[in-house]
């Protein structure tokens, strides 16, 4: 998988990094890390790993990482893979095969057998079954975990998108203008992990309303 990048967003993760750095360290592929330059704390422990590629922000937030990430890489491939551990690397061979004639792969806790999440809470699981079915019943989607950002794919396709939001709203952002654009996609099942250590970053109530009116937004965007 050498033509894979991995974007590896990564914020006050220095607890997780090092252990999920290593192991990644049997995946021949380019690993890249990117964070704010204030995280001081997570830079100098990346700084000790060989072979790991760190991107500074111009701007802050999850989906801004993201951004600059996929417009950084240069590899025929790219997946988005968060610093915390919870997304297992040993669905990557499967999504990456998987990928090679499709433009994305959805990773999803909620679908098949071998799907689930030791990290959801209640609050996270019935929003995300919430927003997972507003996707599908406004946008026409075919996702069944529509928050769940473990995504492979064509890096020229993510480049299309065209993704804008710097905050996690850009969970939404992805499968809907997949969507519009005709993307070709498909979802494979996965496990989520309970994070190796730190603390969630999401904010279940300011994040929950941001994402919804942007759905709002991009809904009625199609007639406006």
């Amino acid at each position: 998988m050498k033509d894979l990048t991995l974007i590896i967003p990564a914020k006050q993760e220095a607890e997780s990094l090092p252990i999920f750095l290593n192991e990644l360290k049997q995946i021949d592929c380019k690993k890249l890390i990117v964070l704010q330059k204030e995280d001081l704390e997570t830079i100098n422990v990346v700084n000790k790993i060989p072979d790991i590629e760190i991107l500074e922000q111009t701007n802050k937030g999850y989906g801004n990482a993201l951004i600059e990430g996929i417009n950084s890489t240069k590899t025929k491939y790219c997946c988005i893979i968060n610093a915390d551990g919870s997304m297992n690397s040993k669905y990557l061979s499967e999504m990456y095969k998987n990928c090679q004639n499709k433009d994305l792969i959805f990773a999803t806790r909620y679908q098949k057998l071998g799907s689930g999440s030791n990290d959801d809470d209640i609050i996270t699981f019935v929003g995300n079954k919430f927003f997972t079915a507003l996707g599908n019943i406004f946008f026409n989607l075919r996702v069944s975990d529509i928050l769940f950002t473990y995504i492979l794919g064509k890096t020229d396709s993510f480049k299309k998108l065209q993704l804008k939001n710097f905050d996690f709203r850009i969970c939404v952002e992805i499968p809907i203008k997949a969507k519009k654009l005709n993307l070709d996609y498909e979802c494979t099942s996965s496990f989520e992990r309970v994070r190796i250590g730190g603390k969630k970053k999401v904010n279940p109530a300011k994040d929950g309303l941001l994402i919804l009116f942007e759905m709002i937004r991009l809904f009625f965007k199609r007639y406006f």
